[in-house]
C-alpha cells in the first residue's frame, strides 16, 4: 500500500506559457508515443538538432541491447550547440556567466564561445589529435572546461571529464582504460579561496605508469601556481591557440559516433566507462532543456554541478548550449564565503531556473538555522521561476523548505530522476503540467516506457515495490561499456529479466492512486553520497590496499545532509584498537582513501573489529553490516553466522 500525499499542482499562470502546457499536452505527447514509437522519436529529431545528413532509419534494433539511433544520420554535436545561434542572429547573446570562486564575474557571448572553441578545436588538430581518439579532461569548473570538451566534440574526438576531486590512481585508471592520447587540465583549481591541485596530480598519474598513449599534456593557467613542466609533453593552452584560427570547420560524425566516455563506478570495483552517442544524446538533452526545465530565450538558468559529473555534461555542456540558453556556470562552493552564496549570486545574476542537489539544500538549511543571515529571504529571489533538484531523491522536509523560502510558493520543482547510463532525465514532473507530491519524481517523460518487476522481471501492481525498469530503448542511452560489451548486457540488460530490460539499478515504487514513481534506493552495491557514485568494492579495496588493513567492508547509511554516508568496517592486522589509537587510525585510514581515491570517498565513519560477521561459507553478511550502521538492534536470523558475538564489537564506532 502507498499513502496519499498533498500534491501541489503548478499555477495557472505558468501553465499558460509552458512548452507543454496541462496534463492533457502530456498525455498527448505520452499517447503518440505508444502509438508510434519510432515515428515519434523520429518526428522529434527532425525538429530539434540540425543534421548535415539526414537519417532514413530511426532504431536499429538488429544487435539488441547494442540499440542504434538515427545511424546513418550525420551531425556535429559543436555544430549543434554554436554555430546554429550565430546564424539564428543571436551570436552576441550572453551564453556564459562565468561566476568565479572570488565573486568576479565574465560574460561570454555565443560569439565568443564559438571562437575560443575553434581555436581550442585547431590547436588539438595541430597536435595530430583526430576523430575517434580520446581525450581526458581533468579541469574544474571554468569556461574553459566547457570548451574544452566542445573542442573536442568538433574534431570528433571523445572525451572523457574526470571530477577534478579524483585521485592521481583514480585518474590513471580512467587515461589506461581510455586509452587517451592527451590530457586536459589546468595548473589549480579555485575552491573556497583555496588553491588545490590540478596539474601535480596528473604528473603524479602518469608517472604511476601505464599511461604511454599520453602524448600531450595542455594546460589552462587558472592561478600561475607554479608547476613541473615536462618539455615536449606539457604546453600552456594559451600558447597553443594565439595563433590559431577563429573558425574551425566541424567534424561531421554519424549519429552513434562515440561523443563521450564517462566513468561510473560499479560494484565490482573497477570504474565503467559509459559511452554516449553524439545524435541521440544530443537531442535528449535539448528536449529535456525544453520540457523539464521549460526554457525561455530571457532565462538565465544554473545548474550548478562539476563538469565532472553527467548532470555537468547534459545540464551545463550541452544541453543549455544546445538550446541557446544564458547560463551561469559557478567555479566555487556553496558556503563560500558564506552560505549564502547560492542566493547572492541567483540576485546578483536574475537567475530565474536554478538546478542544485538535495545535499546541497539540506546543508544550506542547517546554515541558515545556524546563522539567519544567510537565510534565503534576505536576499532577492523575485527572478526564480522553476526550482530543480538533481542526483538523489529528496526528502520531502528539504522539498518543501526549497519549495517555500527559495521559490516562494511559485516555483514549481522538477525533481529529476535519471542516471550517467541514461544521458537525461527520464521521470520528472513536468513544470506546467504535473501536479507535484514531495518526495515523488512523478511521471516517466513522454516515450520513457518505465516500469516496475519483480526478480524474474514480471511487471508489479502498483503499490508494490520492486526494481526499476525501462521496457524501451530510448534515444540518449548507454551504448556500451567501454572496451567491455559484456559487463555492459550483464549490468543493464540481466538475462535474468529477460535480456531486454533495461534494469535502472533503483528500487522503485509506483503510488496506487496517481501512478507517481518515488525511488527508494540502490538494489547493488553503489553508494550515492552527495549524488556522487561509488562502489562499496573500489572504497574496499583501497582500504585493503593500505598496510595496516587486514580486511574491509563498506555499507552506507542515511545521513540528514549527503543522503548517504559511508561507513567502514575495518579488520587490522594488529590488534583491534580502542579509544585514542582507534581515532587516531580511523584518521588515518580515511586520508589513505582520500588519497587513492578522492575526498568523497572518504568514510564518515570507521569501526574495528577482530573479524567481519561471516557466514560458515565465508561470506560477508552485509545485510548486518548496514543494520549496525544505522545503529538499529540486529532482529533478522543470525543462526547461520560463524561468529555471532562480532556483533556487538562493530557496533560502536572509533
Amino acid at each position: 500500500m502507498t499513502e496519499q500525499r498533498t500534491a501541489f499542482p503548478p499555477l495557472p499562470s505558468f501553465v499558460d506559457q509552458a512548452t507543454i502546457s496541462g496534463m492533457a499536452a502530456y498525455d498527448a505527447l505520452c499517447a503518440e508515443a505508444a502509438r508510434d514509437y519510432e515515428g515519434y522519436w523520429a518526428r522529434l529529431a527532425r525538429e530539434h538538432i540540425a543534421w548535415k545528413q539526414p537519417f532514413s532509419r530511426t532504431l536499429d534494433e538488429d544487435d539488441a541491447p547494442f540499440y542504434k539511433w538515427f545511424g546513418d544520420g550525420r551531425l556535429n554535436v559543436s555544430y549543434n550547440c554554436l554555430d546554429r545561434h550565430l546564424i539564428d542572429g543571436n551570436a552576441d547573446k550572453t551564453a556564459i556567466i562565468f561566476e568565479a570562486d572570488d565573486g568576479m564575474s565574465t560574460h561570454v557571448s555565443y560569439r565568443e564561445l564559438h571562437e575560443k572553441v575553434c581555436k581550442f578545436a585547431n590547436g588539438l588538430k595541430s597536435r595530430g589529435i583526430k576523430k575517434g581518439d580520446r581525450v581526458i579532461i581533468y579541469m574544474s569548473m571554468s569556461v574553459e572546461g566547457v570548451a574544452a570538451m566542445q573542442a573536442c566534440a568538433r574534431i570528433g574526438a571523445t572525451h572523457s571529464v574526470v571530477f577534478g576531486g579524483f585521485s592521481a590512481k583514480s585518474l590513471q585508471e580512467r587515461i589506461i582504460d581510455a586509452g587517451a592520447v592527451a590530457v586536459i587540465t589546468a595548473d589549480e583549481q579555485l575552491r573556497g579561496g583555496k588553491r588545490l591541485p590540478l596539474k601535480s596530480i596528473v604528473d603524479e598519474a602518469l608517472a604511476l605508469g601505464g599511461c604511454d598513449s599520453v602524448k600531450d599534456v595542455i594546460v589552462y593557467r587558472r592561478t600561475g601556481g607554479t608547476i613541473g613542466f615536462e618539455a615536449g609533453r606539457d604546453l600552456w593552452l594559451h600558447e597553443l591557440v594565439a595563433s590559431q584560427p577563429a573558425k574551425c570547420e566541424p567534424e561531421w560524425v554519424d549519429a552513434e559516433h562515440p561523443l563521450f566516455i564517462l566513468y561510473t563506478s560499479g560494484s565490482t570495483g573497477t570504474p565503467k566507462g559509459v559511452q554516449h552517442s553524439s545524435g541521440g544524446y544530443l537531442l535528449w538533452a535539448a528536449l529535456t532543456m525544453k520540457w523539464s526545465f521549460d526554457i525561455k530565450p530571457g532565462d538565465v538558468y544554473w545548474c550548478t554541478a562539476d563538469i565532472g559529473w553527467v548532470t555537468g555534461h547534459s545540464y551545463i555542456a550541452y544541453g543549455p548550449t544546445a538550446v541557446g540558453a544564458t547560463q551561469v556556470v559557478f567555479e566555487g562552493i556553496p558556503t563560500f564565503p558564506n552560505a549564502g552564496r547560492f542566493w547572492d549570486t541567483i540576485a546578483r545574476h536574475k537567475v530565474s531556473t536554478f538546478y542544485t542537489a538535495p545535499t546541497a539544500i539540506r546543508s544550506l538549511i542547517k546554515a541558515s538555522d545556524v546563522d539567519p543571515k544567510v537565510h534565503p529571504k534576505n536576499y532577492d529571489l523575485s527572478s526564480l521561476r522553476l526550482l530543480g533538484t538533481v542526483g538523489e531523491p529528496i526528502n520531502p522536509e528539504a522539498w518543501m523548505w526549497y519549495y517555500t523560502q527559495v521559490g516562494g510558493e511559485k516555483c514549481p520543482i522538477v525533481d529529476t530522476f535519471w542516471q550517467t547510463e541514461t544521458g537525461g532525465h527520464m521521470i520528472t514532473p513536468l513544470p506546467g503540467a504535473t501536479p507535484m507530491v514531495p518526495g515523488s519524481c512523478t511521471l516517466p517523460l513522454p516515450g520513457i516506457m518505465a516500469a516496475i518487476v519483480d526478480e524474474a522481471g514480471n511487471e508489479l501492481a502498483d503499490g508494490q515495490g520492486g526494481m526499476l525498469v525501462v521496457k524501451r530503448p530510448w534515444p540518449s542511452m548507454i551504448r556500451t561499456i567501454w572496451n567491455n560489451p559484456e559487463r555492459f548486457k550483464a549490468s543493464y540488460f540481466p538475462a535474468e529479466l529477460g535480456g531486454n530490460l533495461y534494469l535502472a539499478g533503483d528500487g522503485a515504487i509506483r503510488d496506487e492512486h496517481s501512478g507517481y514513481f518515488t525511488i527508494t534506493g540502490r538494489i547493488d552495491d553503489v553508494l550515492n553520497v552527495s549524488g556522487h557514485r561509488m562502489g562499496t568494492m573500489e572504497i574496499e579495496s583501497a582500504l585493503v590496499a593500505n598496510p595496516l588493513v587486514a580486511e574491509a567492508a563498506v555499507v552506507g547509511k542515511p545521513d540528514a545532509t549527503t543522503g548517504e554516508s559511508i561507513c567502514a568496517f575495518v579488520v587490522l592486522k594488529q590488534a583491534t584498537p580502542s579509544g585514542e589509537e582507534a581515532r587516531k587510525i580511523a584518521l588515518e585510514l580515511r586520508d589513505w582513501v582520500a588519497k587513492e581515491i578522492g575526498p568523497i570517498a572518504k568514510p564518515k565513519e570507521i569501526r574495528f573489529g577482530d573479524n567481519l560477521p561471516k557466514t560458515r561459507s565465508g561470506k560477508i553478511m552485509r545485510r548486518l553490516l548496514r543494520v549496525l550502521a544505522k545503529g538499529d538492534p540486529v532482529t533478522q536470523d543470525v543462526s547461520t553466522l560463524e561468529n555471532p558475538a562480532i556483533l556487538d564489537q562493530l557496533s560502536t564506532p572509533a
